[in-house]
Formats: C-alpha cells, sequence, structure tokens
C-alpha cells in the first residue's frame, strides 16, 4: 500500500525527521528545504507500506507551491519545535489551511416528479415529466482528514511551549499527537507509522461511506420508479 506524506512548517526539524526515518542519521546543519522527497519500503502492523515523504519549503514565498502538494497529499504531520512558541502558534492555521484545499466542490442532484396528462387513450393515457436539476456546492472542511501533531526537539532542556495546552489541542481537533527527538530518534518511528494507521482508517471510513452512499441512491432509484408508476 502507498502512502503519501506532507510537511506544511519550516524551521522545526522536519527534514531532520525524514532524514533520522530513512537514514538513521541526524542531521545537524539547517539548510531551508524547498522541496525533497523520500520513500521508503516498512511493514507497519503485518502489512508491507511504501512512505513517500514530500518534505517542502515552510517559507511563505512558496507558499503557492505547498498548497499545490497540500491537494495531492494523503496525510499531514503537524509538526512544531518545543523550543519555538511561534512554531506551535503556525499549527491551527496550518491545519485549517489543509482541510480547506482538501475539501472539494462536489455536485448532487435533485429531482421533481411531475405527473401531465397529455393525450386520452389507452395507449399513452399520462406521461411523466422528469425536471432533472444539477446544483454544485462546496462542502465544509472535515475534521477526520488524516493529521497528525508532532512536536519535535523534545531532547532540549528548555521548552517554550507547554505540553498540556499541546494535548488539549490535538484533543479539540480530534488527531493524535506525538513528541519526537529527530536527534536521538525518539518517536520517529512512532509519527510516521501512527499516521499511516490514520491514513488507513480515513480510507475505511471512505470506503464504507462510499459503499452507503451508493446503497442509498439504489433504493432512493427504486423508491422514485415505484411512485412514478402510474401508466
Amino acid at each position: 500500500m502507498h502512502f503519501r506524506f506532507h510537511f506544511p512548517d519550516g524551521g522545526v526539524g522536519k527534514s531532520a525527521l525524514t532524514i533520522q526515518l530513512i537514514q538513521n542519521h541526524f542531521v545537524e546543519e539547517y539548510d531551508p528545504t524547498i522541496e525533497d522527497s523520500y520513500r521508503k519500503q516498512v511493514v507497519i502492523d503485518g502489512e508491507t507500506c511504501l512512505l513517500d515523504i514530500l518534505d517542502t519549503a515552510g517559507q511563505e514565498e512558496y507558499s503557492a507551491m505547498r498548497d499545490q502538494y497540500m491537494r495531492t497529499g494523503e496525510g499531514f504531520l503537524l509538526v512544531f519545535a518545543v523550543n519555538e512558541s511561534k512554531s506551535f502558534e503556525n499549527i491551527g492555521s496550518y491545519r485549517e489551511q489543509v482541510l480547506s484545499l482538501k475539501c472539494h466542490p462536489i455536485r448532487y442532484a435533485t429531482y421533481f416528479f411531475k405527473i401531465k396528462r397529455v393525450k386520452d387513450s389507452e395507449e399513452v393515457p399520462m406521461i411523466q415529466i422528469l425536471n432533472f436539476q444539477l446544483k454544485q456546492i462546496s462542502l465544509q472542511p472535515t475534521d477526520a482528514h488524516p493529521l497528525l501533531v508532532v512536536g519535535n526537539k523534545c531532547d532540549l532542556p528548555q521548552r517554550a511551549v507547554d505540553m498540556r495546552v499541546v494535548q488539549e489541542t490535538a484533543k479539540s481537533y480530534g488527531i493524535p499527537f506525538i513528541e519526537t527527538s529527530a536527534k536521538t530518534r525518539m518517536g520517529v518511528d512512532d509519527a510516521f507509522y501512527t499516521l499511516v494507521r490514520e491514513i488507513r482508517k480515513y480510507k475505511e471510513k471512505v470506503a464504507k461511506d462510499n459503499k452507503k452512499r451508493k446503497s442509498r441512491k439504489a433504493k432512493d432509484q427504486l423508491g422514485h420508479r415505484s411512485k412514478c408508476a402510474l401508466l
């Protein structure tokens, strides 16, 4: 199974997290990322997975590029540095950005049935007129998209972010929170593997919802046909 990850923010150690996962190596120097991609095959819960990780620029001047990548991502790690309060404050806006970009307009059909007498004869006593209207609406962002809050650099002795606040924030979003250290590798595998599990759950839910929707649609169509059988 193939999973595509994306990191929204920059300067929080996201590249170091990825390199630690892929290469088991910690990068000391900070080199601002424009775009890097990585792949790794792992086994999670007995199932082989191909992780496709996209590490993009967190700088504002690359926001258009970042938005485009967000649209194709299946799961997102919202990474902040525990020693930088501003990076944690950005989590909420990045979450809203992800949800709004992953929210696509949908179309739905509304059916109106009318019965109109057009000819008095035994062959065609009545005819039904079907008015079909196609409307387009925008879905409201859903909180269910696979997201994970990651507090990185937890090996540092001084912290600028209260972890209790982080836990409460993640809970209010309905998404997991994991502390990591790219330097010591603490929580690195756990963060990526947890996101894979969140993606799996999301895909299973979408599949079930689609199945229910098709079932309801089939029942509605049968109901409409039976109601209009007046000839």
